[in-house]
Order: C-alpha cells, then sequence, then structure tokens
C-alpha cells in the first residue's frame, strides 16, 4: 500500500506483519485471503493517532484489537476494565507474547500475514512529460490576509506542548506544592513556574501586539502612548514571581487601549478631513456595466390558441441588467412594433423545456391575483441560456435580500509545460474556445469567484497572482481580492474573490499531499483550499497524478492517498474524507488518465470530431464506472477534443511519439485535464460551461475551463430569537438499518454530525445484528437506542438548508466502517419519512443505510421564502419527450431516495395494466411505457444482475452507467410478458437510444422531473408492456437511487406486512426480511465468457471482487433457468443505451436475471416468451 513517505515507526526494516497505513477493509480482505485461524496482522488505527489495531482471523471472522500507547510510551492492548493490562516497550515484543498460547486474546497469534511489497518508484516520469523531477520552486507558498497557513504535521506535538507541561506537574510537581502548603506555605512556586511556562509564549505575542500599536498611539492618542511605552519597558526587567502578574497587567492595559484607539483615531481623521476634504480626489470604483441585450425569438403558438394562426410571430427580448426591466416586443407588419414592459418584480418564474432545449416559459404578473405564461422558441439552447442567465443576475441586482442565494464560480486547470504564461489569457478567463462554451452576451459578466489551478507552474506566486488580477481587472475592471494560495513544488492553486464578497468567506484553510516517487517528492501530488462562503462550505482539490500510459493503478491510489491524506475543512469531521465534508467539492488538475485505444484510430476519430467512441475508451471513465475512483462524483459532457499532448506553438497537430534513451515512447492524445465536483443531496449546482482554449499554445496541454452556478446559504440569524422549549425543533429517528462489507462480528454505533448541532452525537449500539455470510452484517437500531437530536434554530428556513452526516463506527476498535449524508429537507414533516443512501469510507463503497426519520418543526417557524435558483424550474412537458431520449444527470453527489410507492398501489397499478393491456392507442402505449420496455430473445440479451438480489446489490463495484440505465429505464424487464400481462422487474437492460442524450447538467438532490416518452415502440418490432409507477397523475415517478434499484417483488408483495418502517410500506424491501446466504451453501461460481477473457466484454481481474462474490451468492439462492434459444441478429447483443449512460461500458455483461427472479415471476417471464415469439419473430 502507498502510504504518507516517511520512515516507518518501527525503523527501515519495519517486520513484515506490520502494515502501517493499511485501512480496515484491506486488512480485512487479506486475512480473508490467508484463510486460516491465528492468522494475524497489525495496522495503524484509524480512530487514535499513534496507535495500532491487531487484528486476527478466527473462525472466518476477524477481531480487532487497540493496540493503545500510554503516558511513558509503553504499549498495551486495551483491555475490558478491571483487568491488568500488559505493558510492552515496543511493537515486536507485544506480539511475541501472544505468539504464545492462553494469553487472553480469541486466538494465538498463529500465522503473521505478511505485507504486499509494492513495486519500487524509481521514475515517476516514464513518458517524458518531466524528463527529471523538477526542484521545488524557492518562493514559499503564500495565504494572503484572512487565511491561515497550513500547519506541518511535523509541529503537531508542539500545539500540544502547553497540555504536555500541565501534564507534567500534576504528575510531578504537584505533589511538591502540596507538601509545602502543609509544612504552612502561604504560595505554590511550582504551579506559578508551571504558568510562567505555560503563558511565555503568550508574553511575546503581547509584547508583539503593544509594540505595534504604539506607533498608532504616538500618532492618535499620546497619553497612551506613554503608558504602553512605560509597559514594555517594565516588561524588559522585570520577571521571576512579577512575571506573571505583569502579564495579566498588560493583558488589561491591552484591552483599554484597543477599546479605545479606534475611536481616537476616528476623530483625529475626522477632524483632518475637514480641512483637506476639497484637495481629495473622489474614491470611486465602478464595476463594468452590462449593456442591454437583446434576444430574437418567435412566439411558441398552440393549436388550441387558432386566432393567432398565420400572424406573425416573431418577438424581440431585451433585457436591461442595469435597469431591471425585460422589454417584450412584438414585430408587426409594415414595420409597426407593439412591445410590454415588465420590471423584474413582475417577472415570476422561468420555465426552462426539458423536451426542447432552446424553448422557455416565461410567467408573468398581470394583477395582482393573476398570472401569464407565454412560451418562447429562441435562436438556440445557448441562447436561452443566456438570457436566464441575464435575467438571474437581473433578479439578484435587484433583490432586496441581503445576502446572494446563488454564486457564480470559474474553475481553470492548465499544465504550463514549466513555461511562462502568455499575457494574452483572455480566453481562458471567457470560457471561449471549443466545447460547451458560454454565449457572447454573457462570457463578460464577472464571477463571484475565480479558481486556478495549474501544474508544471514555475512562475513564482506572487508573481502568478500578480497576472492573474491583472488579466482578470482588464477583463472586468474590477480588482479581484485573493482568498489563499497554495503551493507544492510547481502544483498551483489560487482562489480569488469579488471585493464584495471578501467579507462573506471565512476559516480558510489549505494543505497539500505529496505522492511523488515514494510518497515524498512533491513533483506529483495536490494542494487544496477550503473556506465557507457565508453558511455553505466549499473545497477545491488541484493535483497532477502519476503519468504514463499504463500507469492506471498508480494514479487510482495517488488519488486515494489525496483523499485521506489532504487536511481540509472542519477538523470535527476527521471521521470523514474530504469529499463528505464540503457541501460543493470541486477537483480538478492534470489526473493524466489516458485512451485504450490504437493511435491511429484515436487521430481518426478526432479528425472526425468523433468523441464517443474515444470516451468509452478513457481510462478515467472505465475506472469510475468500476467505482474504483471518484466515487459519486460528476463531471460534465466532454465536448471537445483531447488536450494532451499537442505540439508547443499550434493546436493544430498531437506530437505522440517520443524518443528516448530506452526507446521510443508513446503519448497518445487524452483527456488528462479535467474538472469534477460532488455536491451534497438537495443542493443547487449548474455546470454552464465545460471546455478548452483553442488559442493558447505555449504548452503541451490546451488550459480547461468550466463556470458553475451554485446555490448559498446565508449565516441564518433568527428573528425570533433562540427556541423555547415549546419551539423547539426536533429530529427523531425510529429505526437505521444498515448492511457493511465486514469479517467482524462486534457491535456499532452511530455518530451524528451537523453545523446545526451544537455538538456531534452518538447513538447507542445496535440492538439487532445477523448475518448468515461471512463477508457481511446486517446491523439495525431501534428508536431506543436512536437519541433525539435538538438543532441551535427551529426555523424551517434554516433547517431545510442543512444535511446530517453519519458515520457507522465499530465498538471494538472506534474505527469508522462506513460514512454517509442526509439532507434534512426531505425529513422536514409531521410523519417519518424514510431515507436510503450508500455508505463510503476512504474512497470506496463499503455498504448500505436506510432508516425512517422525521425533523418536526413548530408552527410559529414554518415562514420560508422562495431561492433565486428554484425562480427557474423545469418543465416536465407533458406532450412527451423525444423518442429514446434520457435527461437523466450525470452520476454525482450523494444521491439517495425517499420512497413512497405501497405495495397496494403496485398492486392497482398492475392490474389496471393486466385489464387494459389489450388496448393500442398511442396514449395509453405512451402511458404504459412509462420506463418499462421488454425485449423478447435469446437468454444472452436477458443479463443476470445480482442488483435483484437485495442483501448484496448495495455493495457491489458495478460500473456506474448500469445504475444510471436503471435508474432512468426504471427497471426495464428483459423478458417480455404477453399482451395483456406486465412483469416488474428489478433489473435489466433497455435498448440503446436512437438518438443522443441531452447535454447533461446536474442539479444535486432537486428531483429529475421524467417526462412521458413519445411513440411506441412497434418500429423495432418488440411487444411493449410497461407499468406507470408513482403516486401522481401523468406517470410521476419518485425514481429509486441510481445505485440501489430495487429488487423483485415476491409473491407476497401485493399485501400489505409489518415492518420496522410506518406505513405504508414502501417499494424497498425492509432488509430485515432479507435473507442473506449462507457461503458454504453457494455451489462454484463460472464467469461468463466476457469475465474470462477480461476483455471488452467483461471486467478486468481485477475490478470487481465484491461484485463477483455477490454473483455467486445470489446464484445459490436462485438457481439458473434452462438456456432458450438465441435472440434474432437485430436483438443479439442489444445492451445499455447511450442516453442512458453516464459512462458507456465496453460491452454488455452476459449473465441472464432470470435466474434472480422468484419462481411466479419466472413462470410468467418463460410463459410471455412461448406465448408472444411470433409477435417478435
Amino acid at each position: 500500500m502507498a502510504g504518507g513517505g516517511g520512515v516507518s515507526p518501527l525503523g527501515l526494516a519495519p517486520p513484515l506483519w506490520y502494515h502501517r497505513d493499511l485501512s480496515r477493509a484491506a486488512a480485512e480482505e487479506l486475512l480473508a485471503r490467508a484463510g486460516r485461524d491465528g492468522s494475524f496482522l497489525v495496522r495503524d488505527s484509524e480512530s487514535v493517532n499513534g496507535a495500532y489495531a491487531l487484528c486476527v482471523l478466527f473462525q472466518k471472522h476477524v477481531h480487532t484489537y487497540r493496540v493503545l500507547p500510554d503516558e511513558e510510551g509503553f504499549l498495551a492492548v486495551q483491555t475490558s476494565q478491571g483487568v491488568q493490562p500488559k505493558r510492552f516497550k515496543s511493537l515486536p515484543e507485544l506480539v511475541l507474547l501472544y505468539l504464545q498460547p492462553s494469553q487472553g486474546l480469541v486466538s494465538t497469534l498463529l500465522y503473521p500475514v505478511d505485507r504486499e511489497e509494492s513495486i519500487p518508484e524509481d521514475r515517476d516520469y516514464s513518458d517524458g512529460e518531466d524528463e527529471k523531477p523538477p526542484l521545488p520552486p524557492r518562493s514559499t507558498s503564500t495565504t494572503p490576509t484572512g487565511s491561515a497557513p497550513e500547519t506541518p504535521t511535523d509541529s503537531a506535538p508542539a500545539a500540544n506542548g502547553l497540555s504536555t507541561i500541565s501534564h507534567e506537574y500534576l504528575k510531578g510537581s504537584y505533589a511538591l506544592d502540596l507538601q509545602a502548603v502543609k509544612q504552612g506555605a502561604s504560595s505554590l512556586p511550582h504551579l506559578n513556574k508551571t504558568l510562567v511556562s505555560s503563558c511565555k509564549r503568550l508574553n511575546g505575542e503581547v509584547d508583539k501586539v503593544l509594540s505595534g500599536l504604539e506607533i498608532l498611539s504616538k500618532v492618535f492618542d499620546q497619553q497612551s502612548a506613554f503608558m504602553v511605552s512605560k509597559m514594555i519597558q517594565q516588561s524588559v526587567n522585570q520577571g521571576g514571581d512579577q512575571e506573571l502578574e505583569n502579564l495579566v497587567t498588560k493583558l488589561a492595559i491591552l484591552k483599554d487601549l484597543l477599546s479605545s484607539i479606534e475611536k481616537k483615531a476616528l476623530k483625529a481623521v475626522q477632524d483632518l478631513s475637514v480641512s483637506t476634504l476639497s484637495s481629495l480626489p473622489p474614491l470611486t470604483r465602478h464595476s463594468k456595466t452590462i449593456p442591454v441585450q437583446a434576444f430574437e425569438v418567435k412566439l411558441d403558438v398552440y393549436l388550441a390558441d387558432l386566432t393567432k394562426i398565420g400572424k406573425s410571430q416573431k418577438h424581440s427580448l431585451s433585457v436591461d441588467v442595469e435597469g431591471g426591466m425585460l422589454v417584450v416586443m412584438k414585430k408587426m407588419k409594415d414595420n409597426q412594433e407593439d412591445w410590454n414592459t415588465f420590471t423584474h418584480h413582475k417577472i415570476r418564474q422561468l420555465i426552462k423545456s426539458q423536451r426542447v432545449q432552446n424553448k422557455l416559459g416565461i410567467v408573468f404578473e398581470k394583477d395582482k391575483e393573476k398570472n401569464q405564461r407565454k412560451d418562447f422558441i429562441f435562436a438556440s439552447a445557448k441562447k436561452r441560456e443566456a438570457f436566464c442567465q441575464l435575467l438571474q443576475l437581473m433578479k439578484n441586482k435587484h433583490s432586496n435580500q441581503d445576502e446572494p442565494d446563488m454564486i457564480s464560480i470559474f474553475i481553470g486547470t492548465w499544465n504550463m509545460g514549466s513555461v511562462p504564461s502568455p499575457k494574452a489569457v483572455g480566453s481562458w478567463l471567457l470560457c471561449r474556445g471549443l466545447g460547451k462554451t458560454l454565449d457572447e452576451m454573457t462570457v463578460t459578466i464577472p464571477h463571484d469567484l475565480y479558481v486556478f489551478g495549474t501544474q508544471e507552474n514555475s512562475v513564482c506566486d506572487r508573481e502568478w497572482v500578480d497576472s492573474l488580477r491583472t488579466a482578470l481587472k482588464e477583463h472586468t475592471e474590477l480588482d479581484y481580492k485573493p482568498i489563499a494560495v497554495q503551493t507544492l513544488w510547481n502544483i498551483k492553486i489560487a482562489v480569488l474573490v469579488k471585493p464584495e464578497h471578501e467579507n462573506r468567506i471565512s476559516h480558510v484553510g489549505v494543505s497539500s499531499v505529496k505522492t511523488g516517487i515514494a510518497n515524498t517528492l512533491g513533483n506529483k501530488g495536490a494542494v487544496g483550499v477550503s473556506f465557507m462562503f457565508n453558511g455553505t462550505s466549499f473545497g477545491f482539490v488541484n493535483c497532477h497524478l502519476t503519468s504514463g500510459n499504463e500507469k492506471i493503478g498508480r494514479r487510482n491510489q495517488n488519488y486515494l492517498d489525496i483523499l485521506r491524506l489532504l487536511s481540509l475543512g472542519d477538523k470535527q469531521l476527521s471521521s470523514f474524507d474530504i469529499s463528505l465534508r464540503f457541501t460543493h467539492l470541486f477537483w480538478l488538475g492534470d489526473l493524466n488518465y489516458r485512451l485504450d485505444m490504437d493511435i491511429q484510430e484515436i487521430l481518426n476519430y478526432i479528425n472526425r470530431k468523433e468523441f464517443d467512441p474515444l470516451l468509452k475508451v478513457d481510462q478515467l471513465n472505465l475506472e469510475r464506472e468500476k467505482n474504483k475512483v471518484f466515487l459519486r462524483f460528476a463531471e460534465e459532457e466532454i465536448s471537445y477534443p483531447p488536450t494532451y499532448r499537442y505540439e508547443r506553438g499550434s493546436r493544430d497537430t498531437y506530437v505522440w511519439q517520443k524518443q528516448k534513451a530506452t526507446g521510443m515512447r508513446t503519448n497518445v492524445p487524452s483527456w488528462c485535464d479535467r474538472i469534477l465536483w460532488k455536491s451534497y443531496p438537495e443542493t443547487h449546482i449548474v455546470c454552464n460551461s465545460y471546455g478548452c482554449t483553442d488559442d493558447v499554445v505555449t504548452s503541451d496541454h490546451s488550459p480547461v475551463f468550466g463556470t458553475f452556478e451554485v446555490g448559498v446559504t446565508s449565516q441564518f440569524v433568527s428573528k425570533k430569537g433562540l427556541p423555547k422549549s415549546s419551539e423547539q425543533a426536533y429530529i427523531e429517528f425510529e429505526n437505521i438499518e444498515a448492511i457493511v462489507k465486514t469479517a467482524s462480528r462486534t457491535k456499532f454505533f452511530i455518530e451524528f454530525y451537523s453545523t446545526c448541532l451544537e455538538e456531534f452525537k452518538k447513538s447507542y449500539e445496535n440492538d439487532s445484528q445477523s448475518s448468515d455470510n461471512v463477508n457481511f452484517l446486517r446491523v439495525g437500531w431501534s428508536n431506543k437506542q436512536l437519541t433525539t437530536l435538538k438543532p441551535l434554530l427551529s426555523e424551517i428556513e434554516y433547517l431545510q438548508d442543512q444535511h446530517l452526516l453519519l458515520t457507522v463506527k465499530s465498538l471494538d476498535g472506534y474505527e469508522s466502517y462506513g460514512e454517509c449524508v442526509v439532507a434534512l429537507k426531505s425529513m422536514i414533516g409531521s410523519t417519518a419519512q424514510q431515507f436510503h443512501t450508500y455508505l463510503s469510507h476512504r474512497g470506496e463503497e463499503t455498504g448500505n443505510i436506510r432508516g425512517s426519520m422525521r425533523v418536526r418543526v413548530p408552527a410559529e417557524r414554518m415562514g420560508t421564502r422562495e431561492r433565486l435558483y428554484e425562480w427557474i424550474s423545469v418543465d416536465k412537458d407533458e406532450t412527451g419527450g423525444h423518442k429514446g431520449r434520457s435527461t437523466l444527470p450525470p452520476r454525482s453527489g450523494h444521491d439517495y431516495v425517499k420512497p413512497s410507492l405501497t405495495h397496494k398501489h403496485v398492486g392497482a397499478v398492475l392490474g389496471k395494466v393486466s385489464e387494459e393491456g389489450e388496448r393500442s392507442t398511442k396514449e395509453e402505449v405512451t402511458a404504459a411505457r412509462a420506463k418499462q420496455d421488454s425485449a423478447e430473445g435469446d437468454p444472452s440479451n436477458c443479463k443476470n444482475n445480482s442488483y435483484n438480489n437485495p442483501a448484496y446489490y448495495i455493495l457491489e463495484g458495478v460500473p456506474n452507467q448500469s445504475a444510471a440505465t436503471l435508474s432512468s429505464e426504471l427497471l426495464p424487464s428483459p423478458c417480455s410478458p404477453p399482451a395483456g400481462k406486465a412483469l416488474l422487474s428489478g433489473g435489466g437492460k433497455g435498448r440503446p437510444s436512437s438518438e443522443s442524450s441531452h447535454p447533461r447538467r446536474h442539479t444535486a438532490g432537486h428531483p429529475v422531473r421524467p417526462i412521458s416518452e413519445e411513440g411506441s415502440s412497434e418500429d423495432d418490432g418488440i411487444a411493449v408492456v410497461g407499468v406507470v409507477l408513482g403516486g401522481g397523475a401523468g406517470g410521476t415517478l419518485n425514481r429509486p437511487p441510481p445505485d440501489f434499484p430495487p429488487p423483485p417483488l415476491p409473491k407476497g408483495a401485493l399485501e400489505m406486512a409489518d415492518t420496522p418502517f410506518s406505513k405504508p410500506r414502501p417499494l424497498y424491501p425492509d432488509l430485515a426480511e432479507v435473507k442473506i446466504p449462507a457461503a458454504n451453501s453457494s455451489p462454484a461460481f463460472i464467469l461468463g465468457e466476457d469475465f474470462k477473457r477480461g476483455g471488452p466484454g467483461g471486467l478486468d481481474d481485477q475490478s470487481c471482487s465484491v461484485l463477483q462474490m455477490a454473483k455467486t451468492l445470489s446464484e445459490s439462492e436462485y438457481p439458473p433457468p434452462p438456456r432458450a434459444p438465441s435472440a434474432p441478429p437485430h436483438l443479439r447483443g442489444q445492451g445499455l443505451g447511450d442516453a442512458c449512460r453516464t459512462f458507456p461500458p465496453r460491452a454488455p455483461i452476459t449473465e441472464s436475471i432470470a435466474e434472480d427472479l422468484p419462481e411466479e415471476v419466472r413462470c410468467l417471464c418463460e410463459g410471455g416468451r412461448e406465448g408472444g415469439r411470433e409477435g417478435v419473430l
């Protein structure tokens, strides 16, 4: 395992059973692989610095013992209360004792499990990207005023120096003072000495402050200046017993001085300004005014409005941002014009069409109680977005709110190739170039935040920041303020903010992690900045990962090391990695993932501007599909050519060959430079642009840009004050249940963290626990074990912006087995709501958690307001969407589901579809389809999907596109029932889309409004019967989360049954009803041909061990059916639809889901094959 670098605490040659920073999950995997009782290893504790964890395998379970150091540095295994621990000078001595029998462990230590030695990292510049590791720049990292410099890890003991002095007094000198008092002493000399030593640092700081204030005092207040000078002189001469008394006196003077000097200085300046006011030049600062922008549009006329047919529908929409007005001008015959002017408060809502990308509905207020909606067709989707941005800016500019609801963020990443940047980088700052770019009407609108991440940047920090500020001032006429700059060798990140927002920034933090050779060199690694913008936390990480086409594993490990070791954000959230510490986390940089394709094929696709085939072989996309890196991160669709490796001085030629001493090196064109993000659920974030420049040619990389519209919260101040007991809001839990991947059988508890809580809270240990398989454990907490949480404020306006972080920890080692985040917004109400999400730890998915909770808000605190970003909505387009299209946003964030569909309702829908299945009108087919297509044919087209085994689908490292498809197509069944019958399946594959998908946009946590699909699949020769899910009219759907599709309904699914959850019963079965098959009952699992090959049709050998394990367990419960005849050629191999994928797979996985279906459903499916074959073929 790659670690954090440095020498092992056990010396240069530690014992092979010592694994240092090995994760808990990896330790369990190594012990499971060893498979013998008494196998053991020692790793660093994840919960206590300087402690260890002794892991022992016994009867297929892993038992963990904490090894803690005491005050004298001796080590001891943590024991039960009352048991005297055995102390050891070193870890090898401790292990030596427990190698002997009957020492109190569950098993004698018999078989040490050696660590896996990594391949020496001699060179990290194999592809010529760095001819040799560059030396670190002389300039150190700078942190402008208002930010906190990074504290080196070596200085951590110094921070605890005061507590060490106190401990020394209590352990030793206290007894001497006690003896002196018994002998009649009237003072405590040793305590006085301890206090003087403790305050020595404070004494020096006070002297520095007083010296600085002395100068100001001489200018504004002569009397105070004399007192300060006298005090400083006394502090030099005094010492001994008077030193502590002198410090107290200085602090009192400092307090008085600070409270009075500003008033005296103000009076002096006012007196001075009276005589010089006329001679002073006016101090004004104007930002660049936004000119009036006009958009040529057409009025969208409905067929029902026959009066307007044949008349001119040409209109012009003029947006006056500065004046706060929208002018709607109608162009008539004979060059006549008719116009209406609407002020900003008369524009009630903007409604974007989901189906027609350039259509926008505008709701105007005509009278106090009457609104009018008009739909306009813009020249392009880009023009529509520009219009919406201008109107949002206008509303924000003229809002009566003191604090913004939404900000705009520019993010840029660029590998500068160790060459200074050109003076003209305007195309980068203005998002001009290739890909998804901003409209020319909005490119000059200044963003609120600018974040610049660079790699191989040889320019010193000050010069680099000054050049950025100069360029921004040139284009925006604003003097942007630097928040923080952090540098690791030539990797830099700089964050600048609009002057008006400077005071809204707080809690600035910076950090860096080295991942270069042996994790000790900074030529590769990451730098990060974090801060609060009012009440919203932001994190930004800029990284430069290992280069080389074949170094995928090293890049993955670089990412995991950065995720674990980068010290950013709230220190109280140390149990959570940085992907869960921030409302919004942006990850940018030269990630160095390459394309797995022949160079000539790559060049051919680039010349034809066909990027989809290349994105299918992009290493980052493939690794994300396997859930190996960037779990639940999102990335905007890439529509620009690879940004690496160009010939310097040109953007016309890729230089893909380089002669080296070891031979010819190939660097295929690749999308090395990327921007990804991860946001809390039910927050607002939209990517408005993602592309690269085409005119900055000094480096072999092109600069990449992205702009984001992000919702933010204010520092909420209650108008009603702190809540009384009768007005207190409560967060109450009915139950929580989780499945975690672990071989341990210890007890667990949950810790709850949130900014709305005064401090973190803990549950009691779980009161239910079961498992029939050694690799998985189900744990549950009833409401008696779960504490009720009391938020600091009780207003609904405050609580709907809050989130709750949960971590599941073990009682034996106090280590986390998984963490998650839940939004409180959907939990507010008088009845309990259900949440359901995944658990992750150290960047890997480790399980699943669900529960029932409610946020009870008193009626007096229910007032709220509409946010600016809620002013724009998305129309569901009741007329239906394009056939085969999916508007599902990219996989991202912390998606979770709040199921609301009851089994009784499912039964009613099934019955209705069964009765009316013979009807064939287009409207009914459209309604019946509602996300459920079935295809007849070869079982090779019926994929086996262990999602259908509810005990294990939550733990798989499955490709992302499978989950996205299941969500967007609502789990289509691959087996077609006869006409008039419907099958509700828990998994399967849909047909490929006949059209390309819309550009993907992400609004984390906001419900995706599904559109009904237009047309039937009769054109394709496929018999289709579907089920409309959801409680609302028009096919409204509560989608399951992409990663947790529901399992197939058992025979009794239509009957109501008692569950730990509140009624009505949710679509998802209760975990307690899920039977985990015993491991020893599983037959030998034989992989399909694609898995055996490890080629395009399957996953590589390293990819999804949990997935394969789950499939083995699934097959043990549901034996496979006999094979059926093959499908027609035109249906063979049809897999996941491109429109439904986050990332395309290499090829479909060839297993049958029929073996996962309950018997009665499988019979129905098989009957459908026979009854419907003629209609299909």
